[in-house]
């Protein structure tokens, strides 16, 4: 599943992909991966400076992840530029959700959310 779409100039795409190799259904462990690209539309360089993650899954079970930058980095991405990496969260149920935010910073020192619109993480044909 990929979801494109634009906040504040950043145009943030997301790539999902169920993981068998890794997930275990028996003991209800189902691990996702997801390739985020983050575009900067704007005409100054900006920089990720947090991240925050809304994950739920099919029990309506929440976990909230919170931290600096995304896989130990806070990028500085040029105008016009993009950057991207590849993450993962385990879920408990066949089907789950993510959404949050970044918190970038531009040249000019202002801070702002990018917004990520909620995603579906699903196995393979769990959905009609």
């Amino acid at each position: 599943m990929i979801l494109s779409e634009i906040s504040h100039n950043i145009a943030i795409q997301v790539e999902t992909a169920y993981l068998p190799e890794q997930s275990d259904p028996d003991k209800k462990r189902y691990v996702f991966s997801y390739h985020i690209t983050i575009t900067n539309h704007d005409s100054q360089p900006v920089q990720l400076l947090r991240r925050r993650w809304l994950i739920v899954d099919g029990d309506e079970q929440v976990q909230e992840v919170e931290g600096e930058g995304v896989i130990g980095e806070q990028p500085v991405i040029e105008p016009h530029g993009s950057y991207s990496y590849t993450s993962g969260t385990v879920l408990a149920t066949r089907v789950g959700s993510m959404q949050g935010h970044y918190q970038m910073k531009t040249n000019d020192g202002q801070t702002f959310n990018a917004d990520i619109e909620p995603f579906t993480l699903a196995l393979p044909n769990a959905l009609h």
